[in-house]
């Protein structure tokens, strides 16, 4: 006999996350474990409670699933196209990492999908770009009118460019104290964009252009390539949203499914989920307990 998830059993308990976990069980061929399906419902839960479910159009979770199929379900919006990763590259706590030269993910979704002064796209990096400069996220050129990029640079001063729809090379530069973890950018003006790196968010005045219809990529970009070699454990795609939010969400999200893969820690059905998640991220900054 198969059991399956249903609503209120075993931590899921909205229907989003009961259909999303489906599907990766699915794709994995058998199912997730109680910890990962109850950070999912976690994760899902809360973002509608803080009011920025809606605006996420397109998602993959990259970490959790127990395959590199099962990373690959979207949470939300349309499947991306898997371009050369291999389930090597997979790992359950830190997602995927790509190679600097012919993997990346196609999402699927344009670039003009959204409104032009109401955009976002955000990513969870667990380890960090080591080439000058490399495209995290993107859809078009630096000199391209009306794209959307996330570019690091390891060795120019570890910094962050980002694209929000502006003119061509008008783009927005952030120094990060940690390459490592949320970083998204947030238009919801024609004249500003926000963009967040190491928990803060920063204001640019940044005139929007009409954006481009390509479709963004993950670990590169449409157009003309510069993939990096960082690994990414999730990528969002959509309208305008608090980034701020949304990094909380993801972050803890990321804890608790470090927390679940690590072990000899009790069970999350026996855990406080605030506890678990801040325990999850010690072990992800690499401290153990004691």
């Amino acid at each position: 006999m198969t059991l399956r998830w249903v609503p209120g059993w075993n931590g899921l308990t909205d229907p989003d996350a009961v259909s999303y976990v489906a599907a990766v069980e699915a794709a994995d061929g058998q199912d997730l474990e109680f910890g990962v399906a109850r950070a999912i419902n976690d994760f899902v839960v809360g973002c509608k409670n803080d009011g920025i479910w809606d605006a996420i159009k397109a998602c993959c979770i990259l970490a959790g699933a127990r395959t590199l199929n099962g990373a690959l379900v979207p949470l939300v919006g349309t499947a991306p196209t898997n371009n050369n990763f291999v389930a090597g590259d997979y790992d359950r706590s830190t997602g995927l990492v790509g190679d600097g030269s012919t993997k990346y993910l196609n999402s699927n979704r344009a670039n003009n999908a959204d409104p032009q002064n109401s955009n976002h796209n955000a990513l969870f990096i667990s380890a960090a770009n080591s080439l000058d400069p490399a495209i995290l996220m993107g859809d078009g050129f630096v000199s391209t009118i009306g794209n959307s990029r996330i570019v690091f640079s390891s060795t120019s001063n570890a910094n962050f460019n980002f694209d929000s729809r502006n003119g061509a090379s008008a783009f927005a530069t952030v120094y990060p104290v940690n390459p490592i973890g949320f970083v998204g950018h947030s238009r919801n003006t024609s004249t500003t964009a926000l963009f967040r790196v190491a928990n803060g968010t920063t204001s640019y005045s940044m005139i929007s252009y009409t954006p481009t219809s390509v479709n963004v990529h993950v670990f590169s970009r449409e157009l003309g390539g510069i993939p990096t070699d960082a690994r990414i454990a999730f990528y969002s795609i959509g309208e305008s949203l608090d980034l701020e939010k949304l990094d909380n969400r993801v972050t803890r999200l990321m804890n608790l499914i470090t927390y679940t893969q690590t072990a000899g820690l009790p069970d999350l059905s026996v855990m406080d989920m605030d506890a678990a998640a801040y325990i999850g991220g010690a072990y992800r900054a690499g401290g153990t307990l004691s």
